[in-house]
């Protein structure tokens, strides 16, 4: 029976001092487990958001009236909205997420808002309705990515970050795989609501976990208090501190409790130390150029979605299915994640990260190529997506464990800068921003380009952004290139 006592350690994270373990603590709360959720909660959120791109060309026809002139404005819209979406909700979300003792129930109410998206999206019949559930699906995007990546920046040790994030990588690529593949091709033999039919399943699965996980400051009070099962009565009774409603909570001492302050705190802070954290991370150039590869990459593949089967369904006379198969190229080599994220923690993000941004830049460029149809453009189009999905993919992993590396880097130079529980979540709130304002941008850029000037325009203008980014991930990821051992193997460097 769930209990006032199971209740308030759901919602606030804190044990009520007589309530039992729950069962399988250490399964529930271990760092696969963690890992596992985090990667499922991605997944769903990447799978719901690909799930709509092979479908939405024939969908705005069909369902909302759009005219075939207006597809692809539409089509460039409807993407950019779930991106101005993810940029207005992730600063708010990391925010909020920082001041919560817990961070199972902003993950939750993400997926309340997740599935209320996706009914939306199954039900619109008109660009309104379909525009609001995908700015509702961005925001709930939001929650899952800042908030995931908080927790797993809590929960695993730095040396190993890199690998961590590689699995949140390819599980962002997997559902970035079978969200279009599934989509097209399910729509192509069972309809439009069988589409989200599969949406709703994955949802429930999602629930699931996010329910049965528990997080490591949580459970770690219940091995807190049995090795305390040998102290004294009086010392028990001073780690108990009774709540306003009759709840007593275990972990804290009186003096947490008490409001006087140390010394050190009663001084006054200088400017910097007044400022709120996120502007405090704004001013460090090594999470900048953080920030900007990450961008880079959103940008990048978010212009795929934008093009790529228009492109297709022109040149190649492919329908929806084709469409969705495609991006099968695009995404597979990106399951390599965790291997990239493990030579990442081993070698440092600089080396692999720049690789990954020139390795693409003559794979965007050579994209000019495919301009008919015929085997050969077939085959060439298909190992150019491959290879701009693996250099990609060595871009976003390696970038994400970069963030967590700054946020300890600047904690340590400067203890309490970033508020008292840290700002985790407000430095992946930024990672999250710049890669929403990739995926606002991507699809408007290629949109745009390729109605202007054309799809081999469009591919070499990637490619110079691409270049731009190599250079500046180069010079400053893992520290400033002319300073000499800021970047160590693992990963975590003393100066920023």
């Amino acid at each position: 029976m769930f209990t006032k006592a199971d209740f308030y350690t759901f919602i606030y994270g804190e044990r009520v001092s007589d309530a039992p373990a729950p069962l399988f603590l250490k399964f529930r709360s271990s760092n696969a487990f963690i890992i596992a959720t985090i990667a499922i909660a991605v997944f769903t959120d990447i799978f719901l958001y690909s799930l709509v791109v092979p479908v939405l060309p024939f969908a705005l026809t069909i369902r909302a009236g759009v005219g075939e002139k207006d597809v692809q404005r539409w089509t460039s819209i409807f993407l950019s909205v779930y991106g101005a979406a993810l940029a207005v909700g992730s600063p708010i979300f990391g925010w909020f997420a920082d001041r919560s003792n817990s961070r199972r129930v902003p993950l939750l109410l993400g997926l309340l808002a997740l599935g209320g998206s996706t009914a939306m999206l199954a039900a619109g019949n008109t660009l309104g309705l379909l525009i609001a559930g995908r700015f509702l699906q961005g925001l709930s995007a939001a929650v899952v990515w800042t908030v995931g990546l908080a927790l797993l920046s809590d929960t695993i040790a730095k040396e190993d970050i890199g690998q961590a994030m590689g699995y949140i990588a390819a599980a962002t690529s997997f559902g970035s795989l079978l969200g279009p593949l599934l989509g097209g091709v399910v729509y192509a033999r069972a309809g439009y609501y069988s589409v989200f039919a599969m949406g709703f399943a994955i949802i429930g699965l999602d629930i699931f976990l996010r329910l049965t996980m528990i997080e490591k400051s949580v459970a770690r009070q219940w091995s807190v208090s049995s090795d305390m099962t040998n102290e004294s009565d009086t010392t028990e009774s001073k780690s108990a501190i009774p709540h306003s409603d009759g709840i007593q909570i275990v972990g804290q001492s009186a003096a947490s409790a008490s409001p006087s302050l140390p010394a050190e705190e009663e001084k006054s802070p200088n400017w910097t130390q007044r400022l709120p954290p996120v502007v405090t991370l704004l001013r460090v150039p090594r999470l900048l150029a953080a920030l900007f590869g990450c961008f880079v990459q959103s940008n990048s593949l978010g212009s795929f979605d934008s093009v790529l089967p228009l492109y297709v369904k022109r040149i190649f006379s492919w329908n929806s299915t084709g469409a969705g198969l495609i991006f099968i190229c695009l995404v597979v080599p990106a399951l390599s994640g965790p291997l990239i994220g493990y030579f990442s923690d081993k070698y440092g993000s600089r080396t692999i990260t720049t690789i990954g941004l020139l390795g693409s830049v003559p794979c965007w460029v050579l994209l000019r190529f495919v301009t008919y149809n015929s085997i050969e453009q077939k085959v060439l189009l298909c190992a150019l997506l491959v290879l701009i999905g693996l250099f990609m993919a060595m871009v976003m992993a390696p970038l994400m464990a970069e963030i967590d590396h700054v946020l300890t880097v600047q904690e340590n130079r400067k203890p309490g800068s970033l508020g008292k529980r840290g700002a985790a979540a407000q430095g992946f709130g930024l990672f999250n921003l710049a890669y929403a304002i990739g995926s606002l941008v991507g699809p408007l850029w290629a949109g745009f380009i390729i109605q202007r000037a054309g799809w081999e325009t469009m591919g070499w203008s990637l490619g110079l952004l691409s270049a731009v980014a190599a250079v500046i991930a180069f010079t400053w990821t893992g520290g400033r290139i002319m300073l000499k051992g800021n970047e160590r193997r693992g990963g975590i460097e003393t100066s920023v």
